[in-house]
This record gives C-alpha cells, sequence and structure tokens, in this order.
C-alpha cells in the first residue's frame, strides 16, 4: 500500500499562526524525545531520507509538516522530555504546541508513539493525560518492536499498553514492514 503514496515534505512552523492550511485530515505525532517518529514518518512514506532522523534528542524544534499524496498531512512534533536546550525555549515550545493542539481544526487525531521497549514513561502518562483532558482524539503506536526479543514479548507489550491506555494501539517497526499496512489502512480511513 505504501508504494501507492507519494510522501512529501511541506514546511515546518513554530507555531499555529504560521502552520499551512490543508483541506486534509492531519495527523499529529507525539513522543518523547527519540521515540522514532521520523523513523516512523519514513517508513510510512517508503523513504528512508524524508524525514531527518538523529540518535541525538530534541533534534526537531519545529513542527514538521510531510502530505502523504493528498490523502492525509502528518505533523511532526517536537518530542517531550528530554531536549538540551533552556528551560525558557522549553517554555516556548510547550506553549505553541498547547496551542496548535488546542486549536488546529484540521487534525484528526493524535499519535502518541511509545518505546515499547521499555515501561511507559511517566511523560508519556503525563501527556496521556493532558490529551485526555481536552478529550482530542488519540491512538497509539508501540515503537521498536523488532528490537524486543520475541514475538511473545511483543504481545505482552501490546496488552500493557492497551490495558494502560485503551483505544487504538498499533505495533511498528520501522525495519520490520509488515505493521504499515494497518497503521496505513487506520490514516486513510479514519
Amino acid at each position: 500500500m505504501s508504494n501507492f503514496l507519494q510522501a512529501k515534505f511541506i514546511q515546518s512552523a513554530e507555531k499555529l499562526s504560521q502552520c499551512p492550511e490543508f483541506n486534509l485530515p492531519e495527523y499529529a505525532l507525539l513522543g518523547r524525545s527519540n521515540v522514532g517518529k521520523s523513523s516512523f514518518i519514513n517508513a510510512i512514506a517508503n523513504n528512508k531520507k524524508l524525514a531527518k532522523t538523529s540518535n541525538t534528542p530534541g533534534k526537531t524544534r519545529l513542527i514538521n509538516f510531510f502530505n502523504f499524496s493528498d490523502k492525509f498531512i502528518v505533523a511532526d512534533l517536537p518530542g517531550y522530555g528530554y531536549a538540551k536546550v533552556s528551560k525558557e525555549v522549553q517554555n516556548r515550545w510547550q506553549k505553541n504546541l498547547e496551542e496548535y493542539l488546542l486549536n488546529r481544526k484540521s487534525i484528526k487525531c493524535l499519535i502518541q508513539l511509545i518505546d515499547g521497549r521499555h515501561e511507559i514513561q511517566k511523560n508519556d502518562y503525563q501527556m496521556r493525560e493532558w490529551v485526555l483532558s481536552y478529550n482530542l482524539p488519540i491512538a497509539t503506536i508501540i515503537t521498536k518492536t523488532d528490537c524486543i526479543s520475541s514475538h511473545n514479548k511483543v504481545a505482552q507489550a501490546i496488552a500493557h499498553v492497551k490495558r494502560e491506555f485503551g483505544g487504538d494501539i498499533f505495533p511498528f517497526s520501522a525495519n520490520d514492514k509488515r505493521y504499515n499496512d494497518a497503521i496505513l489502512e487506520y490514516l486513510l480511513s479514519s
């Protein structure tokens, strides 16, 4: 399915007033720094060079918009948690992201990425509570499942996240493409 979608980077924005207008459903990616948001975009786009990946947490500093064949938009947001920036910059990010998440009319659903190799982190729970407090639609992607030692442990990670968060849960691996079709089907049908 991903072979039929042409994905391209559109632009970056620091705040809501700079965001481009699309007449398409938009999915905003939430997740801790280094959870694999850029790798997720690259995998569903079937293009390893579309979104810049880095081993250094906190590299994404702006809202980056990607158009998938005029079917939907993915907005890659700065990761929450660890980032080597001042408190002032972090506060500005938080204010800008809250404004975007609460007032962007084209957002169809938020997608929270959780690292499947680890327990759900405190800031993952905090983000989820914030999203639910505003009654925003959200789905969950469990990343890095290829790094989990067995199929059984992947199933356990999925069951754990399902218990904690509920809703739509999708396993994902940037290396193992078998999960991509289910995720793309969700993005195209939501």
